[in-house]
């Protein structure tokens, strides 16, 4: 179950925002935008950490799943940060809490499943949908402490207006876990005709060594 070349074969998308950090970057140094040269810097690396954990523990992951951390690192961090998108456009945390949530709501659902060796009668659907819920909401919990945290400690503005902004991001959070979670469950009830469900069978078929006792009805 090997992977051979990690960066190999990824989707074109993912490619270009490779290719736009690098410029990105070195256009920075050559300006002696050290700034920018470092949020460049940044979202390259962290960009680059899900192949390679995913390599290191000989799981493969489909391109439409890591095309989507790939777009998401980038909007958050490189368009949110250095390109003021969170000021410009008053969706763009909406629209990034709801995709993290609904990805980490997939992510838990899948780490269940991997858990249990796709056992379902070890961990019914209706469980494993619920732990991928609570997963996401804890992370999305986990990012509102880091906000208030940062505020607090250097007297950033990532809050924006206090508890109004926490608690819609909450809600947010909650409708991208459910919805994630809920296509787990769809998953395993044997409905895939969504592209979350789709990209749930594909992670499968690609990682069969970690799904040995899977039995879908």
């Amino acid at each position: 179950m090997s992977q051979l070349n990690p960066f190999r074969q990824q989707s074109l998308i993912v490619f270009a925002i490779w290719g736009f950090l690098v410029l990105a970057f070195l256009a920075a140094l050559v300006t002696f935008n050290w700034s920018l040269a470092f949020i460049a810097l940044i979202t390259l690396v962290l960009s680059l950490l899900p192949v390679l954990f995913a390599n290191r523990f000989e799981i493969r992951l489909p391109h439409g799943f890591f095309a989507a951390i790939v777009m998401f690192i980038f909007g958050t961090i490189f368009l949110g940060e250095a390109f003021g998108f969170y000021e410009r456009y008053w969706w763009w945390d909406v629209a990034l809490h709801m995709g993290s949530a609904v990805g980490f709501g997939l992510i838990g659902f899948v780490f269940m499943l991997m858990l249990f060796e796709g056992d379902r009668y070890a961990a019914p659907p209706l469980a494993m949908a619920f732990f991928a819920f609570c997963f996401a909401i804890t992370i999305g919990t986990l990012w509102e402490v880091f906000e208030f945290a940062m505020d607090q400690l250097f007297g950033l503005n990532m809050q924006k207006s206090g508890l109004v902004d926490t608690m819609a991001d909450l809600i947010v959070d909650g409708l991208g876990a459910f919805i994630g979670a809920a296509a787990g469950f769809a998953w395993l009830k044997g409905q895939e005709q969504g592209s979350l469900t789709g990209q749930i069978a594909q992670f499968v078929r690609e990682n069969r060594g970690w799904f040995r006792r899977l039995r879908r009805k």
